[in-house]
């Protein structure tokens, strides 16, 4: 079989070394990479860079490609729509491709009620304006989000996200009435408790907080990653989500599903919601949504959505028309490819691997997921639930070097994540799967051998 990753240099090679160089003279060092080569060109899931290497993606820029690199029909409509104009700003003078994707939104979107849907350019614009949304309905100021979550880089979104490093250390002060409360992390449940116990527990520490921390007739709303991704791909049990969203509806808070991540084939359905059988009142969207081109949404209730006055929302490049049209044209491609099934017998594949490795090495401590969003959680003490975040670095080093774009994320920095684009081919699956699982093996006996 021809190998589809092939790295005939080191890390960085010749051209991207001398790239680097200037990188570091000109970007800030906050600005971070997670491999240090620069991209010459991408199709599907395969990546070259300058100096000739060829990588399988199982990162798709963070969640972003669900559709894969440079589909043929993404560039048809981006070329398309590029021949025509470019930008006129939807609030100057109006254009069509923002009204087609709107309603396309809409009605994929959970729920038969009337609904209504603001465009926006990132994921964390999004959250930003869902929570003005959210306000404005309820004319109430509070903001819920949880443990291990992750909402963006802005002062808002930052101060929604939970991870202190590297999101939000030195950036202070925060956004006034935000409040975390407790998310449940099954795979490190107190050991008395089964998975049942400990759910119930949850939900009772959610209500408590509802009565310690944040009076509810204060909250505006909750906002929620149906898994969380930076957090480390945590999925919450059904019961935990519908019980926080049923003490919603009591106390009349808006319940917000964070889908810029989960959305859009990621867990083998539109919205990841859908695994739960609720509807949110508003939904955030954005990554794949635009199969590569910036573009983000709020999707949410008629009554809602429509709070806000003339001019109260929107900004300069909000539902840019080139973003929208390769936004619809990322949306056919995962209607006529069938990427949600696909989703789910990627996740599966990458499941099965992992839970035929774990029963040969012991770093591997969880495995976890909904479709193609898997996570498996890197451990030195397999008893005690020890994270080990530098086993976890040199894992992903490896896999790099032998030609496979792999990330972590977890609050301890232990997790592998994968986020391979759905149109990836079964013989790039395979390759790229022996890659990582090859890298767990040679860390995982050095380490082995060295604590010996």
């Amino acid at each position: 079989m021809t190998k589809n990753a092939v790295v005939s240099t080191s890390l960085p090679g010749p051209r991207a070394k001398e790239l680097l160089e200037r990188r570091h003279q000109i970007v800030p060092d906050a600005v971070s990479y997670g491999i240090p080569t620069f991209v010459e060109e991408a199709e599907g899931a395969r990546v070259t860079d300058v100096d000739g290497n060829t990588f399988i993606d199982f990162a798709g820029a963070i969640g972003t490609i669900n559709v894969g690199h440079c589909h043929e029909k993404v560039k048809e409509a981006l070329h398309d729509q590029v021949e025509k104009f470019i930008h006129t700003g939807f609030n100057v003078m109006m254009y069509e491709p923002y009204i087609a994707l709107a309603e396309k939104l809409a009605e994929l979107a959970p729920g038969e009620h009337d609904k209504k849907v603001l465009l926006q350019n990132s994921g964390a614009e999004a959250v930003e304006n869902a929570v003005k949304v959210a306000r404005k309905y309820t004319g109430r100021s509070g903001i819920v989000t949880f443990a291990n979550a992750f909402h963006g880089r802005t002062l808002m979104t930052m101060s929604m996200t939970s991870k202190v490093k590297p999101y939000k250390f030195g950036f202070g002060p925060f956004a006034p009435e935000v409040y975390k409360a407790p998310f449940p992390y099954a795979y490190r449940r107190p050991e008395a408790m089964n998975e049942d116990e400990y759910i119930d527990y949850m939900i009772e520490q959610f209500q408590d907080f509802l009565i310690k921390e944040a009076a509810p007739e204060t909250i505006a709303a909750v906002v929620m990653e149906p898994v969380q991704g930076e957090g480390g791909f945590i999925v919450p049990d059904p019961r935990f989500v519908q019980a926080v969203k049923r003490l919603c509806e009591q106390h009349g808070i808006l319940f917000v599903a964070d889908e810029i991540q989960t959305g859009f084939g990621r867990t083998g359905r539109y919205f990841a919601s859908d695994h739960y059988d609720i509807i949110p009142d508003l939904i955030t969207v954005s990554k794949s949504l635009g199969a590569g081109m910036p573009i983000s949404g709020v999707i949410g209730r008629k009554e809602i959505m429509d709070a806000a006055g003339p001019g109260e929302l929107g900004g300069t490049y909000s539902g840019n028309p080139v973003s929208c049209r390769a936004a619809l044209a990322a949306i056919e491609i995962i209607e006529e490819e069938n990427l949600n099934q696909r989703a789910e017998v990627i996740g599966q594949q990458v499941k099965d691997v992992f839970y035929d490795l774990k029963e040969e090495v012991d770093c591997i401590g969880d495995i976890r997921g909904l479709g193609a969003m898997v996570a498996v959680e890197i451990v030195s003490d397999r008893e005690k639930k020890t994270p080990d975040k530098e086993a976890t670095a040199k894992m992903l080093a490896y896999a790099q070097q032998q030609g496979l774009l792999v990330l972590g994320a977890g609050v301890y920095g232990n997790v592998i994540r994968f986020l391979m684009p759905l149109v990836i081919t079964d013989e790039e699956l395979e390759e790229g799967l022996s890659i990582i699982t090859k890298a767990v093996r040679e860390v995982w006996s050095e380490k082995s051998q060295y604590s010996v």
